[in-house]
């Protein structure tokens, strides 16, 4: 089966009840039960909910997954997945991943005694040397947000086998359409659904997939009990918007590589960053790994003065936190997506002040690139 007919089948039956082709959504907090121990399935909607498991059914096909599990928040996920660790435990990430998981790592989780290295994850062997006797998890962001780094899932997915770590890959930049990280050996797949997966901007969420029966049922059980899940609306709006997961990405990319290549050109702009450009320092791998370059492009203007007159200046993009909705969306990663990374730290990983992100939106190209030259000009 076709990725195009599982993003809109699977997981998706006509209802019993009357045959609506929609899944139903099933606002129910609880439900009947024939008698002790007897019911259709489903007990209490935090443990489980059919418009949720029809969504957790998708994500699984997409990647090629034995299970998915659907979250609140990306974030939710991501805290799930740390919530596998034990007090004392060690844990590799890449080093420019979404400042949202470096918060919840170096801010809030290390009160609990886990601790967090942030590392170049581009050469294996960086990876190699920073494991400890207490290291269990590496969390790869590739591409990185924001600066599109790429890091080889094959070798990190080997060396984690050799050592017995948990391998995490946060995968939303690229969507299931563009990379399955499971077929390379990774243990979890993550993806904040908010973003290509609902597509729309209308709804928050974070997704799971994997194949390991303990990591499953460890999972599925943290969800349950921390009750962090999501909600049966939510899980319907981006049962919605997945649909057009495979037409929607192809259009990101083929804008978003007319932009990269027009914004190489701008003297303004410093250094472009775009995994599709043959300039892209891993463009190599990430033509062996992944099916496309994705719709994300970073470029640094030089200066936080130049950075924010661009800003202030777009009209048809929209100055935004999020990213992978139909609209075209810029933001600014050193004062929002990555503003509570210390700015030494922001410094080292390459999110300068002039650094800008753009979520390349899949209007007409020649709209976007005419708003992005009027806002330039001004520069």
């Amino acid at each position: 089966m076709g990725f195009s007919t599982k993003a809109i089948h699977a997981g998706v039956d006509p209802d019993p009840s009357f045959g609506s082709i929609m899944t139903p959504v099933h606002l129910t907090s609880t439900y009947v039960q024939q008698g002790l121990g007897e019911n259709k399935g489903y007990d209490y909607s935090r443990a489980g909910n059919p418009t949720r498991t029809a969504l957790e059914t998708n994500i699984a096909a997409l990647e090629g997954a034995k299970a998915g599990l659907a979250f609140a928040s990306g974030m939710a996920a991501i805290s799930a997945v740390f919530h596998l660790l034990e007090t004392g435990d060690h844990v590799l990430v890449s080093k420019n991943v979404y400042g949202g998981t470096y918060r919840l790592g170096k801010l809030v989780l290390n009160s609990f005694k886990l601790n967090f290295d942030f590392i170049d994850t581009t050469d294996v062997k960086n990876i190699e040397r920073a494991i400890r006797f207490n290291t269990k998890m590496l969390f790869v962001e590739t591409p990185t947000n924001p600066t599109m780094e790429i890091t080889d899932l094959n070798a990190v997915a080997k060396l984690c086998k050799s050592r017995n770590l948990i391998s995490v890959v946060d995968n939303t930049f690229a969507s299931p359409f563009l990379q399955n990280p499971l077929d390379y050996g990774i243990d979890i797949v993550m993806h904040s659904a908010t973003k290509y997966i609902n597509g729309h901007s209308d709804m928050i969420g974070g997704l799971l997939a994997l194949n390991d029966k303990k990591l499953i049922e460890r999972l599925k059980f943290i969800q349950k009990s921390a009750g962090n899940m999501m909600s049966p609306f939510d899980a319907w709006l981006c049962l919605r918007g997945v649909k057009t997961l495979a037409v929607r990405m192809a259009r990101h990319e083929m804008n978003a590589m007319e932009v990269a290549q027009f914004l190489t050109k701008q003297r303004k702009v410093k250094k472009v960053n775009y995994p599709g450009l043959v300039s892209h320092p891993q463009n190599r791998l990430a033509r062996k790994q992944m099916r496309g370059f994705g719709g994300i492009i970073s470029f640094d203007l030089g200066s936080l003065s130049a950075a924010k007159k661009l800003l202030k200046r777009v009209r048809l993009i929209s100055l935004a936190e999020s990213l992978g909705g139909v609209e075209s969306l810029i933001s600014h990663p050193a004062t929002m997506t990555h503003a509570s990374v210390p700015a030494e730290e922001r410094k080292r990983i390459g999110v300068t002040d002039g650094l800008v992100r753009m979520s390349v939106g899949i209007e007409d190209v020649e709209d976007i690139l005419a708003d992005l030259k009027q806002a330039l000009a001004g520069v």
